[in-house]
C-alpha cells in the first residue's frame, strides 16, 4: 500500500501536553473533562484544530499547539491555552498538574471519554486499555522528505533512554512506590502496538509493514501504531512519544528543543551524504528498560558489543553536542534546562525527595500542581553539576 508523506517546510514543531484534572480538596483526579471543555468552546471545538481536547480518560485534558517554527513559539502557544484552561478548571474547584501517573488515584475509578474510538479500544484491549490513566507529552518535528523519516526514526530510537530519564515522573502507581522512574512506560507499553519502533530499512518497508498489519487485522488504521517514536505521514513529522508527563512548561520547552535539535542534526547529516546510526533492536529495548527502572542513574549500552556508560554522562555530552544546532534554531536556553534537570533532579526524583523529607503522597500531588502553576521546581535533589 502507498502511504503519502506530507513533507514539512523545515523542522516545524507541534506539541501535545496531557494534563491532569486534580480535585483541589481531595487531591484525587476529577473525571470532569467534558464539563471543563464545555466551558471553553473557543478552544475545544473545531475538530482537529481544537487547542484543548479529550483524551482517553475524563481525568485528562490535552492541550496542543498549532504548527510552530520555534520552541519559543510553541511554549507561548501552550501557555495561552493553559491560562484559559486553568481559569475554567479553577471555577470548578480543579487544579492542573502533569506527571506520568497520578500518585494516589486508582485507575479503576477512571471514566472513559465519550468517544467511539476509545470505546472500541477498550472493547479490543480490555484491561490493558482500562488502566491507561497515564499522562505524557508528544513532540512532532517536521521532516522535509518522507525518504528521511525512517532513518531519522531509527536514529532517534537510540535516544529513548535520554528522553525518558529526563522526564521520568511516574514513580507512584495507586498509592505505592513502584521502584521505577517511570511506571507509565510499563503501563502504556503493554499495548500490543506500543513500545520501541520497529527498525526498518526505509519508507517502502514501512508501507509494506503497515499493509501487513492492516491485512492481518492487528490494526484498523496506521494511527493505532503507538510506537515510542513514529512517522506521522499526514502531518509530515516524526513524532516522539517517549516523554513521561512533564510538570513544568520549562521542561516541555526542554523536550521540544531536544527533539528539534536532534531531528535538525539528522536531516543535515542525511543531506551531507552520511548514513545515520541504527542501533540494534536489543540495545533499544534494553536501554529503554534501564531508563524505566533507574532513570538518570541508568548505565546504558553504548554499542552493539555491549559497552556501557552512565546515562548522566551521555546526557551532558549530548547537550554539549547539540548546543550549536540549538543556537541556530533559537532554542539554546530551552535545551539548557536539561543540564538543570540533571543537576537539580528529574520529576521522579523531586517527588521522592518530598516523601523522603516526611511528606505524604498528597504533598507530592500538591507539589505537582504548584510546579505547573508557577513553572518551577518545588524540591531539589543534590547532584553535582558538570
Amino acid at each position: 500500500m502507498a502511504i503519502d508523506f506530507n513533507p514539512s517546510r523545515g523542522a516545524t514543531l507541534g506539541v501535545e501536553w496531557e494534563l491532569q484534572l486534580v480535585d483541589a480538596k481531595t487531591r484525587h483526579l476529577r473525571q470532569d473533562a467534558r464539563e471543563v471543555l464545555a466551558d471553553l468552546p473557543s478552544l475545544s471545538e473545531g475538530g482537529g484544530n481544537a487547542k484543548a481536547r479529550h483524551e482517553m480518560m475524563e481525568s485528562t485534558v490535552e492541550i496542543v499547539t498549532g504548527i510552530c517554527h520555534t520552541v519559543g513559539e510553541a511554549k507561548a502557544d501552550l501557555a495561552a491555552t493553559l491560562g484559559a484552561l486553568r481559569g475554567a478548571a479553577a471555577a470548578r474547584g480543579i487544579g492542573l498538574a502533569c506527571t506520568g501517573t497520578h500518585p494516589i488515584s486508582d485507575w479503576r475509578d477512571a471514566v472513559m471519554a465519550p468517544m467511539q474510538r476509545y470505546a472500541d479500544l477498550v472493547e479490543q484491549m480490555q484491561w490493558l486499555a482500562r488502566r491507561i490513566q497515564t499522562f505524557g507529552v508528544h513532540v512532532h518535528v517536521g521532516v522535509t522528505d518522507g525518504a528521511k523519516a525512517i532513518p531519522i526514526v531509527n536514529a532517534l530510537a537510540g535516544y529513548l533512554p535520554h528522553f525518558l530519564a529526563l522526564t521520568g515522573s511516574s514513580p507512584y502507581w495507586g498509592g505505592a512506590d513502584t521502584g521505577l522512574a517511570s511506571s507509565r512506560a510499563i503501563v502504556f507499553g503493554q499495548l500490543p502496538t506500543a513500545g520501541p519502533p520497529h527498525l526498518l530499512d526505509g519508507w517502502p518497508e514501512f508501507e509494506d509493514y503497515m499493509a501487513t498489519l492492516l491485512r492481518a487485522g492487528t490494526i484498523r488504521s496506521i494511527k493505532e501504531v503507538w510506537w515510542d517514536i513514529r512517522p506521522h505521514p499526514d502531518f509530515g513529522t516524526v513524532e516522539i512519544r517517549m516523554f513521561d508527563g512533564i510538570p513544568t512548561l520549562r521542561e516541555v520547552g526542554m523536550a521540544a528543543a531536544l527533539c528539534q535539535s536532534l531531528v535538525t542534526l539528522f536531516e543535515q547529516q542525511i543531506d551531507r551524504g552520511y548514513t545515520l546510526p541504527r542501533p540494534a533492536a536489543w540495545v533499544v529495548r534494553d536501554n529503554k528498560w534501564r531508563a524505566t527502572r533507574y532513570g538518570l542513574d541508568a548505565v546504558v549500552i553504548t554499542d552493539d558489543g555491549g559497552g556501557t556508560a552512565p546515562l548522566r554522562d551521555e546526557l551532558y555530552e549530548l547537550v554539549r553536542e547539540l548546543e550549536p544546532v540549538a543556537e541556530r534554531l533559537g532554542c539554546a536556553a530551552e535545551l539548557g534546562v536539561a543540564a538543570e534537570v540533571l543537576d537539580r533532579g528529574a520529576s521522579y526524583e523531586r517527588q521522592r525527595a518530598i516523601r523522603a523529607a516526611g511528606g505524604s503522597l498528597e504533598d507530592v500531588v500538591d507539589a505537582a500542581v504548584v510546579e505547573l502553576a508557577e513553572d518551577r521546581f518545588v524540591t531539589e535533589v543534590a547532584h553535582a553539576g558538570r
